[in-house]
């Protein structure tokens, strides 16, 4: 069952488990954790790791039942955006209660540890977020929306970190998912202390590099064509055109 847990996407993995429940007892959990023991490689023990952390995500979901009834998408993206909207007459950006933004963040990871923020969802979000660009009277909303698929992709991309190569820090990698967590706010500063263009050790050649390298890894963990995949993969590339301007500034 292991392999065809790991072969498979999240929507195929999610119907072996519920369709398999009985079959996740401790016996389950000591040979996924020797298969991860034993990986030769570094991607591979992620893979296993990540997979045991998904795999008891829905295990819980399915015995311990985290919520009444089920929601949603619209329900859900309404939850997560309710910080910033209740009370408000008139939707603004950024919301005028400062701590707003921190409280959909954590909306959002709970939420996806509990497996709610699905294709469904991102569905729902880019549905109105081409509304809200075709309507072109809503400029709060719209950044409403891109603030939480921002936050959807800092939270997912921040899961699996390629910082460490043994007892070494990669700088370049560290750097990269400094950005990834950071607010896009924050990025042009980031960008200047860490680049050596500006006052840090990072080359603009390095930088690029681990961004390359993690758009190809988000590719082959993903599945192809889905929303999660673009959605990741554009939230990378946003940080690379950034840095692309910031660093045609800085050159004169």
């Amino acid at each position: 069952m292991i392999d065809a847990l790991r072969d498979a996407n999240p929507r195929q993995v999610e119907k072996i488990v519920v369709e398999n429940i009985l079959a996740f007892d401790e016996v389950f959990w000591i040979r996924l954790a020797a298969r991860s023991d034993t990986c030769k490689s570094e991607d591979d023990k992620k893979d296993y790791e990540e997979l045991a952390t998904t795999v008891m995500t829905i295990v819980d979901c399915v015995v311990n039942k985290t919520r009444e009834k089920i929601e949603t998408s619209t329900d859900i993206l309404k939850g997560i955006l309710r910080p910033a909207i209740d009370g408000v007459e008139e939707i603004s950006w950024p919301p005028r209660d400062p701590e707003a933004i921190n409280l959909m963040e954590k909306e959002i990871i709970q939420r996806e540890k509990e497996g709610q923020l699905d294709e469904g969802f991102l569905s729902e979000v880019s549905a109105q977020l081409r509304q809200a660009k075709e309507d072109k009277d809503k400029p709060g909303l719209l950044a409403m929306l891109q603030k939480v698929l921002q936050l959807y992709s800092a939270t997912i991309l921040s899961k699996r970190s390629y910082a460490k190569k043994g007892n070494e820090i990669v700088k370049a990698e560290h750097f990269l998912e400094t950005l990834i967590k950071a607010p896009e706010e924050q990025w042009n500063k980031l960008f200047v202390d860490g680049l050596t263009i500006g006052k840090g050790d990072i080359t603009p050649d390095e930088l690029s590099a681990v961004i390359k390298k993690r758009i190809e890894r988000t590719l082959i963990r993903t599945e192809g064509g889905s929303y999660q995949q673009r959605i990741l993969t554009e939230y990378l590339k946003g940080i690379e055109s950034r840095a692309n301007e910031i660093m045609k500034l800085l050159q004169g």
